[in-house]
């Protein structure tokens, strides 16, 4: 009788790239390796012994269990990663590495072309791409930013508690993960906070635009009105307004639309509990981000239709009350807000405090 042996499968290559460092790195590597790095292990730190437990945020505990279903081939990256043990980069001078550079942008009284393969936006400089330029920001120990064409914004402060940008117009896609609210952007319609995330801001030549979050959750400000974005929502921002209320992006059309007419455009009572009504028959579990919001945008006289709605979605806890909630009352509107299933606010009210020429918002939620 004739024995059959399966003919062996040829060795899997192993890239070079996840033992030693050399080739070039897959872009998902690449930005795993970005998310990681200010974890990376120094040799020069204190023994283990000698550090003391740390208190993990609670705006990182809600984000990393998104990481749990890594595949194998992930968790291999992850192992390699830390395995090459590489040392952390020597503190550079305060700003931002501009590489990617595509076309031809202005950075300060200079231009650059995608020639060069870096340059540095220092503080009070100017970075414009033009229209068929585009370009990435980098710090090592912040983030990083890619600017789409005919995008102008200034570096305002590299300080070790706060990184400050201003962008006049344009589109960026941020990364950052510095402690949260230390990253700070301000726009023509107010100032948007990173607190542990990504998100893209747009804004156009009359400074209205839109803010999109993908991770974490934003912060954004105007004069005392809040909102705060989470991962899969937006909301839209105007000059002398601010951040109309946030919205999941799969919401109804009929409920975004009525609620777009709600924040920028009714100018009446009877048109805005017309747009209102709207909104809360449209309303989805998911939507109890919005309602929370509505709370206090809403005319008193409308607010406890939104208070029922949201009620039925999440219950407010034993702490709160219906008329405590009528009335705005601040603790009680924050503590209803921790039910919502996203962070907790009293990460946003420490950081509020501590933001150096931002503006702070009213305490008792969103305006």
């Amino acid at each position: 009788m004739t024995m059959k042996y399966d003919k062996p499968e040829p060795e899997e290559r192993i890239d070079p790239y996840l033992w030693d460092g050399s080739g070039s790195p897959d872009p998902d590597v690449e930005r795993l390796e970005s998310l990681l790095r200010p974890f990376r292990f120094d040799p020069s730190a204190r023994p283990a012994q000698e550090i003391e437990k740390p208190v993990r945020p609670a705006w990182r505990v809600r984000i990393f269990p998104a990481f749990a279903p890594l595949s194998a081939v992930a968790a291999l990256v992850l192992l390699a990663f830390f395995v090459r043990g590489r040392h952390a980069a020597t503190t550079a001078a305060p700003g931002w590495e501009v590489s990617g550079i595509r076309g031809t942008l202005r950075l300060g009284n200079a231009t650059v072309s995608g020639a060069q393969t870096a340059a540095h936006l220092d503080v009070g400089q100017v970075l414009e791409t033009g229209a068929q330029s585009q370009a990435r920001l980098t710090a090592e120990q912040t983030g990083q930013i890619d600017l789409e064409p005919n995008t102008r914004l200034r570096l305002v402060a590299m300080g070790n508690e706060s990184k400050r940008i201003a962008l006049d117009h344009g589109i960026i896609h941020t990364f950052i993960w510095s402690p949260p609210g230390q990253f700070v952007v301000d726009t023509p319609s107010g100032t948007t906070v990173d607190l542990g995330c990504a998100y893209t801001l747009q804004v156009d030549d009359s400074g209205a635009g839109v803010v999109r979050t993908s991770l974490g959750w934003v912060g954004f400000q105007l004069n005392g009105r809040e909102s705060f974005i989470p991962a899969g929502a937006a909301a839209g921002i105007r000059p002398s307004f601010g951040p109309g209320t946030p919205y999941f992006d799969d919401a109804s059309a009929k409920f975004r639309s009525a609620l777009a007419s709600f924040d920028f455009e009714d100018r009446t009572s009877q048109d805005r509990a017309h747009d209102l009504k709207i909104v809360v028959g449209e309303a989805r579990n998911r939507d109890a981000l919005t309602l929370w919001h509505l709370l206090a945008r809403s005319d008193p006289s409308q607010r406890a239709l939104v208070y029922d709605k949201l009620a039925k979605f999440v219950p407010p806890p034993a702490s709160v009350t219906k008329e405590g909630i009528l009335r705005l009352d601040p603790s009680m509107m924050d503590r209803w807000w921790n039910e919502l299933g996203f962070d907790d606010i009293a990460v946003w009210r420490r950081w509020e405090r501590t933001w150096s020429g931002a503006g702070s918002g009213a305490a008792g939620g969103a305006k």
